[in-house]
């Protein structure tokens, strides 16, 4: 298993400009999204002052709105030969690209529940369609991405175990690579080139590491 003191050697937040807090259990819970005409595919959920509303994703992340993510790890493996999967996001992602990120991470359609577009971006993304996927926790982060835009998530993180590494096929249009890699070796690369990473990956590390790969806890409905 990994060393909690090794996951923590990665640089905190504050030494590149991350914001992170934990999300209020009763007052930020992530609400059903109501039934609507279906809309396009870069408009995503956004919490306004008018309530849970579609909003094209480049506005709603030059603006910094907070809204519904999902965020997906891939672990293969027991004890200290567990390795996790990382994607390099594609050179033509609007943010981030070219960074190493953790297996999957997405935004839910209008009307779409976590786990289910959890499976459904794993499959466009991975090629990877029958993932059993654990929940393992909802949490908040706010980051800038370049470029004057800055993701605010409010996300639900799954977990998919596996004994042996699973048979990928990448679309090339979201993944530039892939590689599996254990979480120390992880964590000494964030800490040795931090840039190379997204900055959600080195928050979910950095604070959350014993939530995402510890024990198995019940799925939240």
């Amino acid at each position: 298993m990994y060393h909690r003191a090794v996951l923590r050697s990665i640089c905190p937040p504050a030494d590149f400009g991350l914001e992170l807090f934990q999300a209020d259990r009763e007052d930020r819970r992530m609400r059903p999204i109501p039934d609507a005409p279906a809309v396009a595919d870069d408009l995503i959920p956004v919490w306004t002052s008018n309530g849970l509303v579609p909003m094209r994703k480049l506005e709603v992340h030059r603006r910094g709105l907070l809204h519904p993510a999902v965020s997906v790890f891939l672990v293969a493996g027991e004890g200290a030969a567990m390795r996790t999967l990382l994607q390099r996001r594609a050179a033509g992602k609007y943010h981030s690209a070219l960074l190493w990120a953790n297996a999957c991470c997405t935004h839910p359609r209008w009307g779409e529940a976590p786990l289910a577009c959890a499976r459904r971006r794993l499959a466009e993304e991975l090629g990877l369609g029958q993932a059993g996927l654990a929940w393992r926790e909802r949490l908040t982060y706010r980051a800038e991405v370049g470029g004057g835009l800055v993701e605010h998530e409010e996300v639900d993180v799954f977990l998919a175990r596996s004994a042996a590494e699973p048979r990928l096929a990448p679309d090339p249009g979201e993944v530039a690579e892939v590689r599996w890699i254990g979480l120390a070796a992880l964590a000494a690369e964030i800490a040795a080139d931090p840039a190379a990473f997204a900055p959600w990956l080195r928050i979910y590390l950095d604070r959350h590491a014993g939530r995402i790969f510890g024990p198995l806890s019940p799925d939240r409905p």
